[in-house]
């Protein structure tokens, strides 16, 4: 009988990894799916395809054939004679298929496994008499909001385009309306998974799912810090050195916010609850910027010249041995 390399077939290595096998195979499967493809031999290659990753992908079959491959006589037309004592693995049989469903399998699978002895099934467009089924990609989708949205929530329309194959058994994009609720405190790089709206199935299988990264944009006030908000504060030399109260804006409103006296620049103050809600509850922290005016008043330079003399002792760059 015909001798069949499945890794050849699914073009993968003997030590491929089952996920690079799936991979592969779906690739492949895509690419000579009889109802899109317009290969010659398409219809043989798809079901060659089908027959390589049942045995492959499944743990047991796989041991099973790489065993023979090790004890087979293999003649240099290509053909296979079973060693001495080999029996059909017939334990497969009737377990009945999940990815791949041709009408048949070869000799040579039926020699190694038996036969199915599952009926076939029947499924819809794209599956056809083939007893292909396929779920359909996910799609990422990036999905930009503003800050203030991020932190109360939000119902959001949305447009996404979903690849499809049409009628003519084309790749075409079908543009998809959808209404979609965002909770509050979702952080940046976050995904929202909606279950069955990404590309189409193959053969009636299931959608696959569409996940949308939420993104932010740039605020002129506040940034994130995970759950928390920042902001700088200007404040003037006399409010950090007097100490002072101020109003500070939050996302959920203007608060009240004191000073300390001596305050220093870069000093942090921390606001409470002020931050993103999703997960552990954030704050806000509040980074003083010390803003000294670019020009002055006569007044005002006496009164520096004034300081100047009366704090002549201290010298902030000490540390730094000048």
């Amino acid at each position: 009988m015909e001798y069949k390399d499945y890794y050849k077939i699914l073009g993968v290595k003997e030590s491929a990894s089952a996920e690079e096998i799936k991979k592969s195979y779906r690739k492949l499967a895509r690419k000579y799916h009889p109802d899109v493809s317009k290969e010659a031999d398409a219809e043989a290659s798809f079901k060659e395809l089908g027959e390589a990753y049942e045995v492959l992908k499944d743990p047991e079959k796989r041991a099973e054939y790489d065993q023979l491959r090790k004890m087979g006589a293999f003649s240099g037309d290509g053909h296979f004679q079973p060693p001495p004592g080999w029996e059909s693995a017939s334990h497969f049989s009737g377990g009945g298929f999940t990815d791949a469903d041709p009408q048949h399998f070869s000799d040579f699978f039926e020699a190694i496994f038996g036969r199915s002895g599952t009926a076939h099934r029947q499924y819809g467009r794209g599956g056809r008499q083939y007893g292909f089924q396929m779920r359909g990609d996910d799609i990422h989708h990036k999905l930009p909001l503003f800050l203030e949205e991020v932190y109360s929530g939000v119902s959001k329309q949305i447009t996404v385009n979903i690849p499809e194959v049409d009628e003519r058994g084309m790749l075409a994009h079908k543009r998809k309306t959808l209404n979609v609720k965002i909770p509050a405190g979702m952080a940046p790089g976050q995904h929202i998974r909606l279950r069955g709206q990404g590309a189409p199935g193959v053969g009636g299988a299931d959608s696959g799912d569409l996940f949308l990264e939420i993104e932010l944009a740039p605020h002129p006030v506040f940034s994130v810090q995970g759950n928390d908000i920042l902001i700088n504060l200007p404040i003037t030399p006399w409010e950090a050195a007097l100490g002072t109260q101020v109003v500070v804006p939050t996302l959920s409103g203007k608060v009240n916010v004191k000073i300390p006296k001596g305050a220093t620049q870069g000093q942090k103050l921390r606001l409470k609850g002020r931050g993103l809600k999703g997960g552990k509850q954030g704050d806000q922290i509040v980074i003083l910027q010390i803003s000294v005016p670019s020009q002055h008043s006569k007044e005002a330079e006496e009164l520096y010249a004034k300081l100047a003399e009366q704090e002549k002792s201290y010298n902030p760059r000490n540390k730094m041995g000048v």
